[in-house]
């Protein structure tokens, strides 16, 4: 991107005071001025007779069009808050998790691995001196979500969660309702550009300065023709001195019978395609930016709190990464 033309991006993701969104505001005053609301897409491609069914069309950032939960397919969302211990989720959900981990026991402590790298990253980051948090594909909120592990480096810092599941959004705008330092946006983070100019997101976070975008746990799950495409956008957006962080599932130690179980678990959900990647292929996501050490590595393995050894970490089945944008 030329220097005019990311100048012209800067400018119209700046916020405004009059641009300021708390979370519930289903009526923004930049909404109200625009008349724009975005429309997003839906996760999951292709068509097939016995394919589940994806969520409607969706407006973003604003709440306006009422969103319709669909509680006869499983979502991983849920399901992922179900491997948590978590309490938002339904029986279809319930039912597809334990399938889950029937085929591949390793799950839970594979939630646990990711969810414990993304509260070291945040640290971290903080510990740099970013005060700003992008949260691509946020779930539903649970222990150590990340603007209260933010909060306890720096109270001021802000946080724009983004997620398509209605009930992840939901339970995010009524945990957040008490705070004007975090947002959640309805989206499809396949469509970069409308993510960033949403108001939840445009209105919170100052795009000339740092801020880190966090992919943890989506991109082996979201169906997108150019993942490295639709990164380098949001990376575009964002000031030299901003983040990237991402963690993806990989076949470390898992079985090739696992690996078959959990593509059929997989196929009847809302999110029927499952991506690994090895450490090349997750290196080549963070074009444009500088890894941190010790560059990518089982999610367990990234700068833990104690040492954990090789084979404890590859049981983690996923590679984490944070890089640094230096220009």
């Amino acid at each position: 991107m030329s220097g005019s033309a990311r100048a012209r991006t800067i400018a119209a993701l700046k916020p405004h005071p009059s641009h300021r969104v708390r979370t519930g505001d289903r009526h923004s005053a930049a909404t109200r001025r625009s008349g724009k609301i975005a429309h997003c897409g839906q996760y999951g491609s292709g068509t097939r007779s016995s394919h589940p069914r994806r969520e409607p069309p969706l407006e973003t950032g604003t709440g306006q069009q009422p969103p319709r939960v669909d509680e006869r397919t499983p979502n991983i969302a849920r399901m992922y808050d179900y491997f948590l211990g978590g309490s938002a989720h339904f029986h279809t959900d319930r039912v597809a998790a334990e399938e889950f981990l029937r085929v591949y026991p390793g799950n839970t402590l594979w939630a646990q691995h990711n969810r414990s790298f993304l509260g070291r990253a945040v640290r971290e980051l903080c510990e740099l001196g970013i005060d700003q948090f992008l949260d691509l594909g946020s779930g539903i909120p649970t222990v150590g979500n990340v603007h209260e592990i933010a909060h306890r480096k720096n109270p001021g810092a802000r946080v724009a969660y983004v997620d398509i599941e209605p009930v992840a959004v939901s339970h995010a705008e009524h945990m957040l309702r008490d705070t004007e330092l975090a947002t959640i946006t309805r989206a499809d983070i396949r469509l970069p550009e409308q993510v960033l100019n949403a108001p939840g997101v445009a209105g919170l976070l100052d795009f000339t300065r740092p801020v880190a975008v966090l992919a943890v746990a989506i991109l082996d799950i979201i169906s997108v023709r150019d993942p490295r495409g639709m990164l380098a956008t949001y990376r575009e957006a964002c000031a030299p001195g901003s983040a990237l962080v991402i963690t993806n599932g990989a076949q470390l130690t898992m079985t090739d019978a696992e690996r078959a179980g959990i593509d059929q678990v997989m196929s009847g959900t809302t999110t029927p395609h499952v991506t690994f990647r090895d450490p090349e292929e997750i290196r080549e996501l963070f074009a444009g930016y500088t890894l941190l050490e010790p560059g990518v590595v089982p999610s367990a393995a990234w700068r833990p709190a104690e040492p954990v050894t090789d084979e404890a970490a590859r049981h983690s089945n996923g590679y984490a990464a944070v890089g640094i944008r230096s220009n």
